[in-house]
């Protein structure tokens, strides 16, 4: 089998880091509806409510900050991955070395990682 060529990589990459990101969001969703769950049922005095729950509430919170944390160096690397993939794709057409179907994936993924990072 022939090794991927440097556009199916950079293609790849981007597509992964945009995969990522998104997993980064789910999980941001789903820290928010814990702490506000949580936040519900302290404030209600809920009697199933762990003895900790203050405890679990500030963990809760710290985890969501360190997930909202990642998604400035994120977008930097989809940026820079994104660069990395325009020229691969510009020295694809200008050799013609790459197969069609290889450029327009990598064209979906640049489609893709630009409109995560919002320069579309």
């Amino acid at each position: 089998m022939t090794p991927p060529s440097a556009l199916a990589i950079a293609a790849q990459s981007v597509q992964r880091l945009v995969k990522e990101e998104s997993y980064y969001h789910k999980e941001q969703a789903s820290q928010e509806a814990r702490i506000k769950k949580l936040e519900e049922d302290i404030e209600a005095k809920n009697p199933d409510l762990d003895s900790n729950a203050e405890y679990i509430l500030k963990q809760e919170k710290t985890a969501l900050e360190e997930t909202k944390a990642v998604f400035e160096p994120l977008k930097e690397r989809i940026v820079m991955a994104m660069q990395k993939l325009e020229e691969q794709i510009a020295i694809s057409e200008s050799e013609e070395a790459a197969p069609e179907d290889e450029v327009k994936k990598a064209r979906e993924a640049l489609a893709a990682g630009q409109k995560v990072s919002g320069l579309e």
